[in-house]
């Protein structure tokens, strides 16, 4: 490349970065237009337990079933439900939510294969987001407890935010429900022989951030006595 070449090289390059730097710029705006909604919508619900699963599940898995009667005992508890807005654990947990009539959102995110919010979401409780990490803000900063059931790497996800952030003590502890012991036994058993005893990347208190059911009940149970010692209110 000789030196002519260069020039133009070098100033392109500096185009681009001033395209971008303008375009970065720009999105701190609809960045800010997505936490103004969400604050806007989520501080009027109330209580509310974030549950989480897989958008895969289809209506006659167990876990489907399960994350409705789940969801169901908690609107009978005074409870609002969370999710993600889309099918699967998500839809069964709107549908839960429904029947008990109580209040029912969905943080939908725009996804490039369109994922379309459930029918089971209150239509003032609807809210679409482009970016996972204001959704993730909203999920945690407004839930009294996480449920989380069955699910792929987005589950995961939101599972290791919550605990990550209980654990740094950037928000205080509220509880985290695993549902299925056959399905988390695998992970739990890794964390404790790898994560804990082998590397020591983790203390032992770390492994009471989180409790294992089986059944609606024992969740419900898990959520209502934590709340006898505690009040309800946002996380930050």
């Amino acid at each position: 490349m000789n030196r002519e070449e260069k020039k133009i090289r070098r100033a392109f390059d500096q185009k681009s970065w001033n395209e971008i730097k303008t375009k970065d710029s720009w999105q701190i705006f609809k960045i800010m237009s997505e936490f103004v909604e969400g604050f806007d919508t989520m501080g009027k619900i109330g209580p509310c337990v974030s549950i989480f699963g897989s958008s895969r599940t289809t209506e006659e898995n167990p876990y489907y079933k399960l994350a409705e009667e789940i969801a169901y005992k908690l609107t009978q508890n005074g409870y609002g439900v969370i999710t993600g807005g889309g099918p699967g654990i998500m839809e069964a947990a709107n549908r839960g939510a429904k029947r008990g009539e109580g209040k029912s959102v969905g943080l939908n995110i725009e996804l490039p294969f369109e994922q379309s919010a459930n029918p089971y979401i209150d239509s003032d409780k609807l809210i679409n987001f482009d970016y996972f990490f204001v959704r993730k803000v909203m999920f945690i900063k407004y839930a009294q407890g996480f449920i989380v059931l069955p699910g792929g790497v987005g589950t995961l996800d939101e599972l290791f935010e919550a605990i990550t952030l209980i654990q740094t003590k950037k928000i205080g502890k509220i509880p985290i429900i695993l549902v299925g012991k056959s399905f988390w036994e695998g992970l739990i058993d890794w964390i404790k022989k790898t994560m804990l005893s082998k590397e020591k990347n983790i203390s032992p208190e770390d492994l009471e951030l989180f409790s294992v059911v089986d059944t609606s009940d024992e969740a419900l149970t898990t959520i209502n006595d934590f709340y006898t010692k505690y009040g309800l209110k946002p996380n930050f």
